[in-house]
């Protein structure tokens, strides 16, 4: 099929010779042939115009949740697949809060073979631990070679730290990533939000950013005595970035992510009893959240995950304490990083982990295959029901004003626009 993209600025830093340069793009057969202003000898099945279009390489989400299997109410995989596509995400990972978990390697297969079929690339996560309950490992090896991308038992620590070193121990004979999150149990205990004077004031139990210190510390000792490769997802506070940069200067195997959650908002979105703004970490500070955005920013923080987890109103309509942790995120990650930071560096945040997850990162050039986001970097606006696309609502970003909005995706031969 033959695709062209009409009057696009390319915003591809790596490329000065296109960088911010508004062109014409000429798609063949999921190939970029040419680049250049005003393209006419070329024959398109479709065309792709929009009124301020930017283009910029694929993104990637290294963490969205969708309700399939298990929870098809939440999110089916079609419409949650279709969700990030829509939202410029070229490349997603998919968490394991689903039932049954992936713990084997023929769950990793039906989600690989469902993933042939969608309109941008999907990679799946596998548990670390059988049925993510933390006591045994699960079938490691087995699910990288279906081609599982880390092994992650989601908003779960591993509360035995033998059963960590082991893991570390054991994956390094295939190169695999340990994914282990960021909570002490007995620390946090039942706390709903950060200890500081908003959960004070509302009268909630807390959960301090010590439980979370701590969990990082005993990792990085771990790291340090096995080897392996280690990632710590959805850090909160700036104390983890301090340990984690540290163990980085040592030497060690080291990466971690900040969820989009945590360098949008802080405590004080807790103030009306939000259920929407519980999140797993919670919010902490305003201090944590200025140090993660920072932190991103200069890379101390490897990547963003939006950790989209759409969730049903019985989940989310209840009271405060009862109510389950997490929010949409997918929908609003362009606008939040865009009005965070410029839209250079933006993108630059969207597209970085694939050498993480030993995947190639895609680029804008000729002889390349098209693996693209779009967006309109200028579009200010206040999100509401309208601009979600998943099947659930609960969007911490509901009544928030964004700057830019993503358009969809061209990957391969696949074009989705909102």
């Amino acid at each position: 099929m033959n695709i062209l993209i009409k009057n696009a600025t390319i915003v591809e830093e790596s490329n000065p010779s296109i960088h911010l340069k508004r062109v014409d793009i000429a798609i063949k057969d999921g190939v970029i042939i040419k680049i250049g202003p005003k393209i006419k000898d070329f024959k398109a099945n479709q065309t792709v115009a929009i009124n301020n279009l930017h283009v910029s390489a694929g993104w990637l989400d290294t963490g969205i949740s969708v309700g399939e299997p298990g929870y098809e109410s939440r999110e089916t995989f079609q419409n949650g697949v279709l969700t990030a596509a829509k939202s410029g995400f070229s490349t997603v990972f998919l968490n394991t809060n689903t039932d049954p978990v992936p713990d084997q390697q023929n769950a990793i297969g039906y989600i690989r073979n469902a993933a042939s079929n969608a309109p941008i690339n999907v990679y799946p996560l596998g548990t670390l631990t059988k049925s993510a309950k933390g006591e045994d490992l699960a079938e490691l090896y087995d699910m990288q070679r279906q081609g599982a991308v880390g092994f992650y038992d989601y908003n779960a620590p591993i509360d035995n730290p033998n059963l960590l070193k082991i893991a570390l121990q054991y994956t390094q004979s295939f190169d695999g990533l340990v994914f282990s999150f960021p909570k002490t149990s007995k620390i946090s205990n039942s706390g709903l939000a950060h200890e500081g004077v908003v959960a004070t004031q509302m009268g909630l139990k807390t959960d301090p950013s010590l439980s979370e210190h701590l969990q990082i510390q005993r990792d990085i000792h771990l790291l340090r005595y096995s080897g392996g490769k280690l990632h710590i997802p959805t850090i909160s506070s700036k104390e983890s970035v301090l340990l984690i940069k540290a163990a980085k200067k040592e030497g060690l195997d080291i990466s971690c992510s900040v969820s989009l959650h945590h360098i949008y908002a802080n405590e004080n979105a807790l103030n009306d009893f939000n259920t929407n703004a519980k999140v797993a970490p919670p919010l902490r500070s305003k201090e944590d959240q200025k140090a993660l955005q920072k932190a991103l920013l200069e890379g101390s923080i490897d990547f963003m995950t939006t950790d989209h987890n759409p969730l049903d109103i019985e989940l989310k309509n209840l009271a405060f304490d009862h109510a389950h942790y997490g929010s949409l995120g997918l929908e609003a990650a362009f606008g939040v990083l865009n009005s965070l930071y410029t839209t250079a560096q933006a993108i630059e945040i969207l597209q970085r982990g694939y050498n993480r997850f030993k995947l190639e990162k895609p680029t804008i050039s000729v002889g390349n295959k098209a693996v693209l986001s779009l967006f309109d970097p200028s579009m200010e606006y206040t999100q509401t029901l309208e601009d979600l696309y998943a099947t659930s609502k609960n969007s911490l970003y509901l009544g928030g004003m964004l700057k830019g909005k993503a358009l969809g995706t061209i990957v391969n031969e696949n074009i989705t626009t909102i």
